[in-house]
């Protein structure tokens, strides 16, 4: 139950027998309205098209209930894809988030420091090695583990902080992303079209089974960051002060980067990398948020709410050419990216 006799100033209590938490009440508030934008977002996904519907329409078809043609049209046509790119934006915003956070720069993202091309690399090694369906996904996996591991290492005593870590990742991503290009040269053009979307980012004709184990793995890393948000907010200060507060540091650093790299690595094994989501949307989360904070919920909310309008745009404005969902994130994110960071004072900075 809610207690509000007892709650400080902008907060209330939750408690639950013996515990008690503090909900932030900016955080319900912004969390709502990006909801709120989220199902618009998803509802316009499921709606537009070749053959458009009305919002109505896409809400009965949803339930399945009104025409069968439109039942049809979106929960076999366009649905699964929908799923695809909201896990997958989702799972990009908070593992940029995560660490972002560990490493305190807001340059460190799991596409910076190469976690996405080593995963991307994994996974196009299978599709041209092998035609298991499930393995690209597994590989991507694999490749997002080994990234993080050679980024830890190669940075020495510096471990996630600063920009020894940075420049790490950036390294080993390179040379990731030059073995994709080597093997991608190697091989017959109809296997190397097979694995292009792995290369860019794209949702079309993803595995179902692949997004429902994403979408499983989301719900447990976002649980897991629900139960974890009051230690995570400690990452930030210094390793005196954590420990001043109990915690151990290493413990929240571990927990924080495996839930970074399974975060990636089953989006990169659904859509492949898409550039600049891990970056926009906890800079999004955070000006909602007024920088206060670690607005993990907030980021996984904004980073499905661009996932879903990128590949919207790319399904729909040169129709019917489709543009894949990481070009347009790059193309429009960009601009976007810098107009956030310049306007941003330095002392909002990580």
């Amino acid at each position: 139950m809610i207690n509000k006799t007892l709650s400080p100033d902008g907060y209330l209590r939750l408690s639950l027998g013996s515990y008690s938490y503090l909900i932030e009440k900016n955080a319900i508030a912004r969390n709502l309205f990006l909801s709120g934008l989220l199902i618009l977002a998803c509802i316009a996904s499921l709606g537009i098209g070749t053959l458009t519907l009305t919002p109505w329409s896409v809400i009965q078809a949803v339930f399945g209930l009104g025409d069968s043609m439109n039942q049809f049209v979106v929960q076999e046509l366009r649905l699964q894809r929908l799923l695809a790119g909201l896990y997958t934006g989702a799972a990009f915003s908070l593992a940029g988030c995560l660490m972002q956070t560990l490493a305190r720069n807001r340059l460190a993202t799991p596409g910076i420091i190469g976690i996405d091309n080593a995963a991307m690399a994994f996974a196009v090694s299978s599709v041209v090695s092998t035609t298991i369906s499930m393995a690209p996904s597994a590989m991507a996996l694999i490749g997002a583990a080994t990234a993080t591991a050679l980024a830890f290492g190669l940075s020495g005593s510096s471990g996630t902080r600063g920009y020894r870590f940075i420049i790490a990742g950036i390294g080993v991503g390179a040379i990731a992303g030059a073995i994709t290009q080597l093997m991608l040269s190697q091989v017959a053009i109809d296997v190397a079209n097979a694995a292009y979307p792995w290369t860019v980012g794209s949702l079309s004709a993803r595995s179902s089974l692949m997004v429902s184990v994403l979408g499983v793995g989301l719900l447990i890393c976002l649980i897991s960051c629900l139960l974890l948000t009051h230690v995570f907010g400690l990452l930030p200060f210094s390793d005196a002060v954590v420990i001043g507060f109990g915690s151990s540091m290493k413990r929240l650093r571990l927990i924080a980067l495996i839930l970074s790299v399974v975060l990636t690595g089953l989006a990169v094994s659904v859509a492949g990398p898409v550039g600049l989501v891990a970056l926009i949307g906890p800079e999004i989360a955070r000006f909602f948020a007024r920088y206060r904070g670690i607005p993990l919920i907030s980021s996984a909310l904004a980073g499905g709410l661009i996932m879903v309008i990128a590949d919207l745009l790319g399904r729909t404005v040169l129709s019917p050419i489709e543009i894949p969902v990481g070009i347009v994130t790059s193309i429009v994110g960009g601009p976007y990216l810098i107009w956030i960071l310049v306007r941003q004072r330095s002392t909002h900075s990580l």
